[in-house]
């Protein structure tokens, strides 16, 4: 799309473009043809889902820079429509934009729970704490629907098997009968993502995420009812938002959470140039100078691919962030890093639904 014909902003979208992915072969540029009149409001993007069979749904990683090597993402895309999401450049693998296809062309796989029961039955199958959210949110819009979410959830604890869950959606609250159970028997721990307390802010950078109050009353009412929930204040974007680390740290901490993770935002392949973008169009005042401190930490570039930098930066500018949100960590009398309790000794593989129902268990 040629920058004559992008919209100053779209309400409720984190892009204003679709690039082409990576991947693509050809591409298209945007032509007036005569039709379109100055002035005429373009019909807003709107959400498709189409629903999918997965084949597999548990995803394996040995990257020594998250606390989880197995995860599952029961959607692919995101409505939230997070401006700085790490994920947007999987969309090219669909041969989508990582742009506005990435928040309105979603995927829902329905056969999840089918799946991963098969998973989980397996001979070979060895337990460890499986992470829901570590590429796409499992409490996005579309969960309300299709509550896949809940159906592994019910997998887990009906099979014993201990999880993480990454969100930045209140939605969560709707499955704490789920959770508080088990949280009872140490198979589960929540983290919450908070990137800032301005409302304003966050209508823009993740337009269809909770508001900040809610995600902080989440906390709260996740801890009230006796399940663990850290605050992750992530992704930190220097110059952006990292004014509120102290206090997101401050109100989690007063919601009931009692440690805290941070990420440094990171921006990969086709997500640079969105991002740029996005600054140009909410923020341009502060654009370059944004820029120029990822810059600064990232060894001069605005990606960092190497394990154990990639996800915090070097350098001056990094160590301040570092220092500051430890420190009020320590003020707030929470815990860092964050430790993850999960007692895998309970599993039990599902079985196959017998005539006799239990009578053997």
């Amino acid at each position: 799309m040629s920058e004559l014909s992008k919209p100053a902003r779209i309400k409720g979208r984190g892009a204003r473009d679709n690039p082409a992915g990576r991947f693509e072969k050809t591409t298209h540029e945007a032509f007036d043809d005569g039709w379109y009149q100055d002035g005429e409001p373009a019909a807003p993007p709107r959400t498709t889902v189409s629903e999918e069979r997965a084949r597999h749904i548990i995803s394996r990683n040995a990257s020594p820079d998250v606390p989880f090597d197995v995860s599952i993402n029961p959607y692919r895309g995101c409505e939230h429509g997070c401006s700085y999401c790490y994920a947007r450049p999987s969309h090219a693998y669909l041969n989508l934009s990582p742009g506005l296809d990435f928040e309105t062309r979603l995927f829902a796989k329905t056969n999840a729970v089918e799946v991963l029961r098969q998973d989980l039955a397996r001979p070979s199958y060895r337990c460890s704490p499986i992470n829901l959210g570590a590429n796409t949110d499992p409490y996005q819009p579309i969960e309300r629907k299709y509550r896949i979410t809940r159906g592994i959830l019910q997998t887990l604890l009906d099979c014993s098997h201990p999880c993480t869950i990454i969100t930045k959606n209140a939605l969560i609250e709707r499955d704490i009968d789920l959770l508080a159970e088990m949280a009872r028997r140490r198979l589960v721990h929540c983290f919450v993502s908070v990137t800032s307390l301005d409302n304003k802010l966050s209508s823009r950078l993740e337009p269809r995420a909770s508001a900040p109050h809610r995600r902080i009353q989440a906390i709260a009412a996740l801890n009230a009812a006796g399940i663990p929930c850290s605050v992750n204040v992530a992704p930190i974007i220097p110059a952006l938002t990292d004014i509120w680390i102290e206090a997101i740290l401050e109100q989690a901490a007063a919601a009931g959470a009692r440690s805290a993770g941070y990420t440094v935002v990171r921006l990969p392949y086709e997500l640079k140039a969105l991002f740029e973008d996005w600054l140009e169009t909410h923020y341009p005042e502060r654009k370059q100078h944004v820029l120029s401190v990822l810059r600064n930490i990232r060894g001069g570039e605005l990606n960092e691919a190497r394990f154990g930098l990639r996800m915090r930066g070097e350098g001056p500018f990094a160590e301040l962030i570092r220092s500051r949100l430890n420190k009020a960590c320590k003020r707030f009398g929470m815990q860092r890093p964050v430790e993850v309790d999960l007692d895998t000794s309970q599993f039990r593989p599902p079985r196959e639904a017998s005539p006799q129902g239990e009578l053997f268990a």
